[in-house]
């Protein structure tokens, strides 16, 4: 099937706030690259950063570039080289470019890159996938091994995010504290269900995502606004504190005050981004004392992680219906945008062919 000449794309190429909706040549793929029709794209709150092009922007991105960091789509060339995949196969995009060649590449640890470029952010590629077509060196490209469906396959990267986190601090038989109900707090939770936790807990201060968690299955959840989680998590433990705590709300007042809410031994995985300076008050008696362990967590074990969460998918272990807020062409992304900065929404998919 021949591709068309040109497509539809948004794109940044100037330090200002949004992007521009536009028309550009389809690329041609060089050695080693594919070229995927983009099926789904999906924004989050991170994007925000990107779309303002505030002072966190101009840390983690480059000028010009196609936004989109999650993305899915077929796969409708290839270019000279390529095995990982074939024209016709559904793939899903890996969007840290590792290098391969740095040493966390060489122990394995690819997601960790020293070199790491990223795509949708401009970081040695100016290709995303908000647009019809998408330029992915095919190294990057998972290829779907179950019948997900795009809503599914395009939400495998956020979900990574949150099974790397899950899975690095051992849940089973453990009560879960989730910090922060967005998309990844909220896969979060299933996710500690679906690994054997044995309740989970979600905590926020927006009531909507509140109801979000408890439909993602959490065992109860806790209104920062209307509750004292100190107490909360005293009378839910009989007083010894959580057992693991996911940190995904980048609020670091709630991060320096989740240290006294671990049970001594307890485990906290950081995901969050936190934007204001850290502070634990009584580090001896919450930190030192305790024997905690505290692990970070930067996007997913390439491909390890996106075999498990396929799977949990395939399985029907993870829901992704509360997640998605919004479906949306990618013409209105205006007023996905509008939805995102006001905090109406949890994840909006953009469907970049409508």
């Amino acid at each position: 099937m021949a591709l068309p000449t040109e497509m539809t794309c948004l794109v940044k190429e100037e330090a200002t706030e949004g992007y521009e909706l536009v028309r550009r040549l389809v690329p041609t793929p060089g050695p080693g690259d594919v070229i995927i029709k983009v099926d789904r794209v999906a924004i989050c709150g991170s994007d925000i950063n990107l779309w303002k092009w505030n002072d966190v922007a101009q840390v983690i991105a480059t000028l010009p570039f196609i936004p989109g960091h999650e993305a899915t789509g077929e796969v409708v060339a290839v270019g000279t080289g390529v095995s990982e995949v074939k024209v016709g196969q559904r793939v899903a995009v890996e969007n840290h470019f590792y290098c391969g060649q740095c040493y966390q590449c060489k122990e394995g640890r690819g997601d960790i890159c020293q070199r790491m470029d990223q795509y949708g952010h401009g970081r040695g590629t100016m290709h995303g996938g908000c647009g019809q077509y998408s330029l992915v060196p095919a190294r990057y490209c998972y290829p779907l091994a179950a019948p997900l469906t795009a809503d599914q396959a395009v939400l495998l990267e956020p979900m990574g995010v949150a099974h790397n986190a899950v899975e690095g601090i051992s849940v089973a038989g453990e009560d879960v504290l989730v910090l922060g109900c967005g998309p990844v707090g909220l896969f979060a939770i299933a996710i500690a269900k679906a690994l054997g936790a044995r309740a989970v807990y979600g905590v926020d201060q927006v009531h909507g995502r509140l109801e979000r968690a408890q439909r993602m299955g959490a065992s109860r959840v806790i209104h920062t606004g209307k509750e004292d989680v100190t107490e909360v998590i005293q009378a839910l433990t009989g007083g010894n504190g959580m057992g693991r705590i996911v940190e995904a709300s980048g609020a670091a007042s709630l991060l320096n005050a989740s240290f006294s809410w671990l049970r001594k031994g307890g485990h906290m995985a950081l995901i969050g981004l936190p934007k204001a300076p850290l502070h634990v008050e009584n580090v001896l008696t919450d930190v030192v004392f305790k024997s905690l362990t505290l692990k970070t967590f930067h996007g997913r074990r390439i491909f390890h992680t996106w075999v498990e969460c396929e799977r949990l998918l395939a399985e029907g272990k993870v829901d992704i219906t509360p997640v998605v807020s919004h479906h949306l062409p990618m013409s209105q992304y205006h007023h996905a945008f509008d939805l995102l900065t006001s905090g109406c929404a949890s994840k909006i998919l953009l469907d970049p062919q409508n």
